[in-house]
């Protein structure tokens, strides 16, 4: 069995970022070393990492203002964090708390409503939009806000998160937190990366609010994955395929991109398409495509540390984490990123 304790160490709280870089590709990027000391380098110095021929897959997936404000009773204020799309006009959620929502609330939001169509056993709510002459993304930009994780605490809102808290190559519309691992390249790198022939390529996954929902079971094992849409293009497929089969390196960034890669491969190849996905990537899973990850820094007893510890080794996972805390690097969100290889 393994234990959930196995994923747990000790951060200093001071080193949660809640701050992006003043500079996207200048936070700092950690590339481990077996032999040599490991290098903290700027994050821009990634391409000296990179050859010709590598290929690079990002999620290009933007995020939406998931976070709604209710107001009850005009006093009593429920925060709702959008989850998923169940339909059309119905959205799964959490709220916070949950326990003043009854089914059946309405909330007025000019001429539109937001309804609670129902509350589910695992905490999750239903959330039905009845809007006029408006989508979803335009009623959420209008009334929502972006849903910035609970461990950035700030007195304020930044009007500069509506930026920074986008990749610069972001485009379809639907994940409810970033895929934090491409908020370190800015369009200037894409071209350097480029133009030292380094491939791009793109994968969508809608991240969802269970992201940073904890694992309460003591065995991973049995511990239930959230899920997730995600999707490959053709294009996508191909390039990656050609990439395996001419024995060029596939770097993925970050682990959105490898959940994606892993839950869409059979037989070490990608298989074009869309489809849900509540893949869950411990130690001792084979890995078919990737081949180096970018990543940021995770929280402790994370499903997406142990995907880390899956990738490059749970004991060198945990030296390499407590090597970038002896050297004050910052960590989750606006943290600092590693440049991994496969073990």
């Amino acid at each position: 069995m393994t234990k959930l304790e196995d994923f747990d160490f000790e951060l200093p709280p001071e080193l949660i970022a809640q701050e992006p870089s003043e500079k996207r590709d200048h936070s700092k990027l950690l590339v481990p070393r077996a032999i040599q000391s490991n290098e903290i380098t700027d994050f821009y110095n990634i391409v000296d990492h990179l050859e010709k021929g590598d290929l690079m897959v990002f999620n290009n997936s933007r995020v939406i203002n998931a976070k709604l404000s209710l107001i009850k009773n005009s006093t009593k204020e429920i925060l709702v964090n959008l989850n998923r799309p169940i339909g059309s006009n119905k959205w799964l959620g959490f709220a916070r708390p949950a326990k003043k929502l009854s089914t059946g609330d309405e909330f007025d939001f000019g001429e539109h409503q937001v309804v609670i169509a129902s509350k589910l056993e695992n905490g999750e709510i239903e959330i039905e939009f009845r809007l006029k002459g408006i989508s979803i993304f335009e009623f959420l930009d209008q009334y929502g806000q972006l849903p910035l994780p609970q461990y950035i605490k700030r007195k304020e809102e930044d009007s500069s998160d509506n930026r920074r808290y986008q990749n610069v190559y972001s485009d379809p519309r639907g994940s409810v937190a970033a895929p934090t691992a491409g908020l370190h390249f800015t369009e200037d790198l894409l071209k350097v990366l480029q133009e030292k022939g380094v491939e791009t390529e793109f994968v969508t996954l809608h991240v969802g609010a269970g992201t940073f929902l904890p694992v309460k079971t003591n065995n991973i094992e049995d511990h239930k994955m959230h899920t997730e849409w995600c999707e490959i293009s053709e294009k996508t497929a191909e390039a990656i395929n050609r990439a395996k089969a001419e024995g060029r390196r596939v770097i993925l960034v970050g682990t959105t991109s490898m959940r994606t890669i892993e839950s869409c491969a059979k037989d070490g190849k990608v298989i074009a398409g869309s489809r849900e996905t509540n893949i869950f990537i411990t130690p001792g899973y084979k890995f078919q495509i990737a081949d180096m990850l970018v990543t940021n820094f995770h929280l402790p007893k994370s499903t997406l540390f142990m995907l880390v510890c899956a990738f490059s080794g749970q004991n060198e996972m945990k030296s390499l984490y407590q090597y970038a805390i002896d050297n004050q690097m910052r960590f989750f969100s606006y943290g600092d990123s590693m440049l991994l290889t496969r073990k």
